[in-house]
């Protein structure tokens, strides 16, 4: 088991896909938030059931699987519906990332979070590192990548933890509002030989 965390979260757009995947190349087991919260609403999970029976069968898909994106259009216009579903999916996804935590080998593991901060992840890391753009680069990059419309990435952004709230909460801070690959390498590296000498202090 991995005794050191570090939180890896930034907003929409900033890079936290690409700068977790050089992290693995240094051979570091990354949890993915993201991943375990589509694995809890599986096909015949009881968490789908449970959305199934409260939202209706249309937000069902016909393979079987959850229609995000009518999902995702109703609990951003319906704050009463967002919060059924946190208190019903916060507390199984929390579980999953401990559980992986706890399974994961080595020096330190990565924990990758979009809502590291707004869902109160925080408190299952040892460190959190922020991967900080501006909303120009979070706009720019997202309606680009998802063909979302500005309106919709804005919306996701007004969603989120602001950026200075986000900085606020970072013990390491990596920019990347024009970072080339070469020096996002550089700049991990850097970072996880400062993560191995502090995972090294918790032995």
């Amino acid at each position: 088991m991995s005794d050191f965390i570090v939180g890896l979260t930034g907003g929409i757009g900033s890079g936290k896909t690409t700068i977790a995947n050089i992290f693995a190349q240094h051979g570091i087991t990354i949890v993915d938030a993201d991943i375990v919260a589509r694995n809890v609403v599986d096909i015949d999970s009881p968490a789908l059931a449970h959305i199934s029976s409260h939202f209706g069968a249309d937000f069902i898909q016909a393979d079987g699987q959850l229609d995000r994106a009518l999902l995702r259009k109703r609990i951003f216009s319906n704050d009463a519906d967002k919060l059924w579903l946190n208190n019903l999916l916060h507390p199984l996804i929390r579980e999953q990332l401990i559980a992986q935590m706890k399974a994961a080998q080595g020096a330190y593991c990565l924990l990758v979070a979009p809502l590291l901060i707004e869902n109160n992840l925080t408190t299952l890391v040892n460190r959190v590192l922020v991967i900080d753009v501006s909303e120009t680069t979070q706009i720019s990059r997202t309606t680009t990548r998802d063909n979302n419309s500005v309106e919709q990435v804005q919306a996701i952004i007004a969603s989120q933890a602001s950026r200075q709230v986000k900085q606020d909460h970072a013990d390491d801070l990596l920019n990347n509002d024009s970072t080339s690959l070469e020096e996002l390498k550089s700049a991990v590296a850097k970072l996880h030989q400062h993560y191995l000498t502090m995972a090294a202090k918790c032995l």
